[in-house]
């Protein structure tokens, strides 16, 4: 049996949830909740269980898309295999506004 380090709950999503550490420069894989899709990711920094991983590079001000809806925008460039969290996303239930 595979282990999934990271869930990625909706197909177009741009971030999926790490169920581990992660260290860096690892080769992980991940699955899609809702389809049977899996995704392999190199971790670029360590990432703590329960943080985001960046599925694709993500431009500054690009909307964080996490369960099919528009959670966030981007503060500066972020690289698929990074962690995405406060440090780079301006969350929109704290003020962070994404185009409609």
């Amino acid at each position: 049996m595979k282990e999934y380090r990271f869930l990625v709950h909706e197909e177009g999503d741009s971030v999926g949830v790490v169920t581990s550490d992660l260290k860096a420069g690892e080769t992980i894989i991940g699955k899609n909740l809702e389809k049977d899709i899996e995704y392999e990711i190199k971790v670029l920094e360590e990432i703590p269980l329960g943080n985001k991983v960046a599925l694709k590079d993500i431009k500054e001000g690009e909307e964080i898309i996490e369960y099919g809806e528009k959670i966030g925008v981007a503060t500066k460039p972020i690289k698929k295999g990074e962690r995405v969290h406060v440090h780079n996303i301006k969350s929109i239930r704290w003020g962070g506004k994404v185009n409609e």
